[in-house]
This record gives structure tokens, C-alpha cells and sequence, in this order.
């Protein structure tokens, strides 16, 4: 029997995540926080310029963390948490609270799920461009 193996996220790939969501947004002229997690939900980098709101960074963590334990871009999923929708009330059925709002971005290597990227602080769509663009900076 034979294992494929993935490599993992590693903290210069996160680095790289965080410099490229920081750059696109600096290039946009947005103040963000971002926030890189492992494939285990540990957190491997994290960003917050001075200017940002404090909560961004709270924000971006959450983000991250949804788009992780869920394995989907958080702005997939802002219907599926409305009244009566599919996961209305998965955030009391985890342990740690979850953010359905854009910005959150799993990321995978050979089609596998190795963590995920928050970017907070813009508008919902601005932080989910920022970390698509920052996932395909790591490719």
C-alpha cells in the first residue's frame, strides 16, 4: 500500500500568504488584518497594521478558522447561515465561534486541504479578493 504525502503549510509559506494579502490590500488602499492557520487550526502568522481597527485581527482569525474546519471560502457560505438555511446553527456546535462573512480562504496543496487564510479590516469582497489573491501567490 502506498501513501501519498503533502507537503504541510509551512511558516514561510504563510509568510508568503501574509505579504501577498498585505500587498494587495496596501495596493487597494485598505488597512487589513491577516491571519494564516495549519491544517491542525494552529496559527502560523498573523498580521495587523497599526492603522487597523484592533477587531480586525479577531476578525481575520475567525475567518480563517471557519474557512478551515469547514474547507470552503467563507463568502460561500453567508447564505447557508441565514434562518433556515443549512448550517444555521452550526456556530453553537463547535467549540470556538465562526465567521460567515468573505475573507476566508482554505488552502490546499496537491488538491489537500493545509490550512487557511483570514484578511480582515476591508469590505467583505475586498478581503476575500485579498486572500485569493494571496492563495495564488503561494502556488
Amino acid at each position: 500500500m502506498s501513501t501519498t504525502t503533502v507537503a504541510p503549510l509551512t511558516i514561510q509559506d504563510a509568510e508568503t500568504l501574509v505579504a501577498a494579502a498585505h500587498s494587495a490590500a496596501e495596493a487597494a488602499g485598505v488597512t487589513v488584518s491577516v491571519t494564516v492557520l495549519d491544517a491542525g487550526g494552529h496559527l502560523l502568522a498573523f498580521r495587523r497594521d497599526d492603522r487597523a481597527v484592533l477587531i480586525s485581527g479577531e476578525t481575520s482569525t475567525r475567518k480563517a478558522y471557519t474557512a478551515l474546519q469547514l474547507d470552503t471560502p467563507t463568502a460561500d457560505l453567508v447564505d447557508a447561515v441565514q434562518p433556515g438555511g443549512l448550517f444555521y446553527t452550526l456556530p453553537t456546535a463547535l467549540d470556538r465561534p465562526l465567521l460567515f462573512i468573505a475573507g476566508g480562504v482554505p488552502v490546499r496543496r496537491d488538491g489537500r486541504l493545509i490550512g487557511a487564510i483570514g484578511v480582515g479590516g476591508g469590505a467583505p469582497e475586498q478581503d476575500h479578493a485579498f486572500a485569493v489573491t494571496a492563495v495564488k501567490a503561494l502556488a
